[in-house]
């Protein structure tokens, strides 16, 4: 019967997170909790697995390794898009790729609590008060700043809605935004990026990853910003010039950042921005939550049952 690889589960919760228990008798589940992303290594651990389950685009999927694993039979892959994974590829080495709901409201959250944490300094209090010490900064109202929204499409205007509660001013910008879409969201149009940059107190980035949206925040960029101001990044590592931010935050030149996501991921245990004392650092958390999970999971092994049965569902190529 199919082995089935489950890959990058860092935490190592994908068992629990669905009843795998349920998948046809001989069916045989192994889970990865490193990452393995050189191509002969993952090669060389997949070779003889039929169904691989993938955790968004945290291991890159080229044409080279499916054409170099005739095994495979079905990839799954959690959420209805993975940039990492060339899906005509699969389909012609004659693999199907299916996928699974996601949920609308982690990242969104997952936003607000480091937008929150970084304006009120909660990381930097919680090592003060564990070394003995006692109110060594002072954090930021929300009400009457304005919040700089880089990229306005379901995050972006969930984001908004959010701001607008804590009374802040919001303007926005992408490259294709229009003053429709901010009418409809409620917010004012930055008139370019720099306008943003200069005007905004703090600034989230809700942009998709693209050759255009890559390297966008650079030291250009960041040098728009006003030396108060805050960055926050959930979207994805490279829009943002990593080079460019540390060199920023270790000179004072924006007050403080706080971010998600990375180049590359994960993030080396040397990574200079691990030094920062103005950075607040999660390991892409915007959408692992016990409840996005159990809808991954779930999903997967229905997808599995359904290609088991001949009757593929979510078919993504």
């Amino acid at each position: 019967m199919p082995k089935i690889a489950i890959l990058d589960d860092y935490a190592n919760v994908s068992l629990r997170m669905a009843d795998w228990g349920s998948l046809p008798e001989g069916y045989e589940t192994v889970v990865f909790t490193d990452n393995l992303v050189e191509h002969d290594a993952l090669v060389d651990r997949l070779k003889d697995f039929e169904i691989v389950c993938a955790m968004r685009e945290r291991t890159p999927f080229p044409a080279e390794i499916f054409q170099r694993l005739p095994n495979l039979k079905l990839f799954v892959t959690s959420g209805m898009r993975n940039n990492a994974v060339d899906f005509p590829a699969a389909r012609a080495c004659g693999i199907p790729v299916c996928g699974t709901a996601t949920s609308g409201n982690t990242t969104k959250e997952h936003t607000w609590a480091l937008l929150m944490a970084l304006a009120r300094q909660v990381a930097h209090d919680d090592r003060m008060m564990r070394e003995g010490k006692w109110q060594t900064r002072i954090g930021v109202d929300l009400k009457g700043r304005t919040l700089g929204v880089v990229g306005l499409g379901k995050l972006g205007s969930q984001v908004s809605e959010i701001a607008k509660l804590f009374g802040m001013d919001v303007v926005a910008w992408s490259p294709n935004l229009t003053e429709e879409r901010c009418a409809e969201v409620g917010v004012r149009k930055a008139a370019s990026k720099e306008a943003l940059l200069r005007e905004a107190d703090i600034v989230t980035l809700h942009v998709v990853l693209s050759d255009r949206s890559r390297g966008m925040i650079d030291a250009a960029a960041l040098a728009e910003m006003k030396p108060t101001a805050l960055l926050v990044n959930t979207s994805r590592g490279p829009i943002v010039d990593e080079d460019a931010l540390i060199d920023a935050l270790k000179n004072n030149r924006i007050a403080g950042a706080a971010v998600d996501v990375f180049e590359p991921e994960p993030l080396p245990a040397d990574h200079p921005i691990r030094t920062l004392d103005n950075i607040l650092l999660t390991p892409h958390m915007g959408y692992v939550t016990e409840e996005t999970y159990k809808l991954f999971y779930g999903e997967m092994v229905e997808d599995i049952k359904a290609w088991h049965a001949g009757e593929l569902i979510r078919v993504l190529n």
